[in-house]
C-alpha cells in the first residue's frame, strides 16, 4: 500500500450535481469469480476498479481464467468451467478485502488444488474460522494462524460432501462461501440463516444458470439451497452503483443546506437498503426515480435534498442490510435532533477495524455526546446542529471510517482531519475528486 495520505474536510456550501458512485463491490467480486468458472465469455460493464476488486481479478488469473479490461472500460472474463480452476503458482493476495478472501476460499475448497491466501495488515487480523469451520465439515482442509487468520493455506478437494449448515451469525460472506463450495459438490448444499443477508450470490448464480432455491422454514429462517455441478454459462453483467459507496454523498447532501444531488444507477437490493430506510425514517428527502431491473438486481436513481434529521431507534434486525453503513449513519446522527439508538452492532467489531470503537472515539473527539452499550449498541445524542469538529481521526486503515468523518467534516464548524485516506481507493476510487466536484472541500494536509 502507498504511504499515508492525511486529508482535511472543511465546512462547505451546498452540494449540487449528478454523479455515479463506483460500481457495487459485492457484485463486482462475484461477477469475476463466477465468470471464471463459467463456460464461455462473461462481459462486465461498470466493474468497480478499486484495489479490492483488482486483487480478485488478479487471483482469478492465477487460478487459470482470463480477466482483461478493454479500452472502453468493459471487462471480459474467459472462464475455465466449473471444477477446472488451476493450482496457482503464487500466493493469492486479497489485499484489504474480507469478501474476496472468504468467498474465494469457498470456491477453491471444492477443487483438488492447494492455495495460500494472504492480505494486508488489516485483513490478516480478521477472523476466518467462521468460514473454515463449515468448509472443513464439507471435507476441505485449512492450515492457518490462530483463529484461522491469514496467511492461510487451503487444501481443496473435488470430493466434498454437501452439508446443511445453520449460520451462527448473520453473514453473507459465510453463506456465499458455502454456496460456492457447493457448486462443485454433488447433491444439495443448504445454508440456513435466521436473518436474511445480502443475496447477490444467489441472484447472480441464477443468472449464470445454476439452480438456487430459497425457502422459508417453520421458525421463520431462510434455507438457501444450491444444486451442485450445474453448467454455468458466461453472461453479460451490468454492475449497478454501490449503495454502500453512494451512502457517503447521500449523507453529505442531507447535512448541507441547499444541497440537491442525484446519484445514478444505485443498486436497490432490499437486503442492502437498510441505511436508506433509516434515513427516510429520520426525515431525509430521498426520492427514487427511474426504477428498473438489471439481471435480477433492482436499480434506481436517487435524488437527495438537504433535510433536518431527527433521531430514531434502528432495530438490530436491520443490521445485516446496512452493516457497512453504520459509520456514516453515525455521522448523520451526530447532526440530527434527538437520540439515535443503533442496536445489534456486534459485527462492527470484526470489520476492517473495530468500527464501533472507532466511530465512538472519533465522534467523541468531535464533541458528540454518546454511549456504547454493553450489548454493542450505540446511542448518539444529537442536538439538531452539527458538532464542533476539529479532531484528528485515526482511521486504522479503514476506508469507511475515513470517508464517514470526511463527510461529517463538511458540516462541522471546525475542519476534521483523518490520518490516512489512502485506503479509500480500495472501495471508492476518485472519492475526493467526486465529492469536491459536488462542492465539498476535501484537501490533502
Amino acid at each position: 500500500m502507498s504511504q499515508a495520505k492525511p486529508l482535511r474536510s472543511s465546512f462547505s456550501g451546498p452540494l449540487v450535481g449528478a454523479i455515479r458512485a463506483p460500481g457495487d463491490k459485492s457484485i463486482s467480486h462475484r461477477s469475476l469469480m463466477l465468470g471464471a468458472i463459467a463456460v464461455g465469455e462473461t462481459v462486465i460493464h461498470g466493474l468497480l476498479e478499486g484495489e479490492d476488486v483488482l486483487h480478485t481479478a488478479a487471483a482469478m488469473r492465477l487460478l487459470g481464467a482470463q480477466a482483461d479490461r478493454d479500452s472502453d472500460g468493459v471487462w471480459r472474463v474467459r472462464g475455465v468451467g466449473l471444477g477446472a480452476l488451476q493450482e496457482p503458482a503464487q500466493v493469492l493476495d486479497m489485499g484489504n478485502s474480507g469478501t474476496a478472501a472468504r468467498l474465494l476460499m469457498g470456491l477453491v475448497a471444492a477443487h483438488p488444488i492447494t492455495c495460500v491466501f494472504t492480505g494486508d495488515a488489516s485483513l490478516n487480523k480478521r477472523p476466518m474460522a467462521r468460514v473454515t469451520t463449515p468448509l472443513e465439515q464439507m471435507g476441505a482442509r485449512f492450515v492457518g494462524r490462530s483463529g484461522g487468520r491469514l496467511p492461510l493455506t487451503v487444501v481443496g478437494s473435488d470430493h466434498l460432501t454437501p452439508i446443511t449448515y445453520r449460520l451462527p451469525v448473520a453473514s453473507a460472506q459465510v453463506k456465499s462461501a458455502i454456496i460456492l463450495a457447493g457448486l462443485n459438490t454433488p447433491g444439495a448444499t443448504t445454508v440456513i440463516e435466521a436473518e436474511p443477508t445480502r443475496d447477490h450470490t444467489e441472484t447472480m448464480l441464477r443468472h449464470f444458470g445454476a439452480t438456487v432455491t430459497t425457502e422459508r422454514q417453520e421458525d421463520g429462517a431462510l434455507a438457501v439451497t444450491v444444486i451442485g455441478q450445474p453448467e454455468l454459462t458466461g453472461r453479460e453483467i451490468h454492475v449497478p452503483s454501490d449503495p454502500s459507496s453512494a451512502a457517503f454523498p447521500v449523507v453529505a447532501a442531507l447535512l448541507r443546506p441547499g444541497s440537491d444531488v442525484v446519484l445514478k444507477d444505485v443498486g436497490m437490493n432490499p437486503r442492502r437498503t437498510g441505511l436508506y430506510d433509516t434515513l427516510i425514517e429520520m426525515g431525509a428527502d430521498i426520492t427514487f426515480e427511474n426504477q428498473r431491473d438489471q439481471a435480477g438486481e433492482p436499480v434506481a436513481d436517487l435524488r437527495v435534498k438537504h433535510s433536518r434529521l431527527r433521531g430514531v431507534v434502528v432495530p438490530a434486525d436491520r443490521a445485516p442490510s446496512m452493516i457497512d453503513e453504520y459509520p456514516v449513519l453515525a455521522a448523520a446522527a451526530a447532526c440530527a435532533d434527538g437520540d439515535t439508538v443503533m442496536l445489534g452492532l456486534k459485527e462492527l467489531r470484526v470489520k476492517e477495524s473495530d468500527r464501533l470503537a472507532m466511530v465512538a472515539d472519533g465522534l467523541t473527539a468531535c464533541g458528540v455526546a454518546l454511549e456504547v452499550g454493553a450489548d454493542d449498541s450505540l446511542t448518539v445524542h444529537g442536538t439538531g446542529e452539527p458538532p464542533k469538529g476539529g479532531a484528528l481521526i485515526a482511521t486504522a486503515m479503514d476506508h469507511r471510517i475515513a470517508m464517514s468523518f470526511l463527510v461529517l467534516g463538511a458540516a462541522t464548524a471546525e475542519p476534521i482531519k483523518i490520518d490516512d485516506g489512502a485506503f479509500i481507493e480500495t472501495s471508492f476510487p476518485g472519492f475526493v475528486t467526486l465529492m469536491n466536484g459536488l462542492g465539498a472541500k476535501i484537501t490533502e494536509v
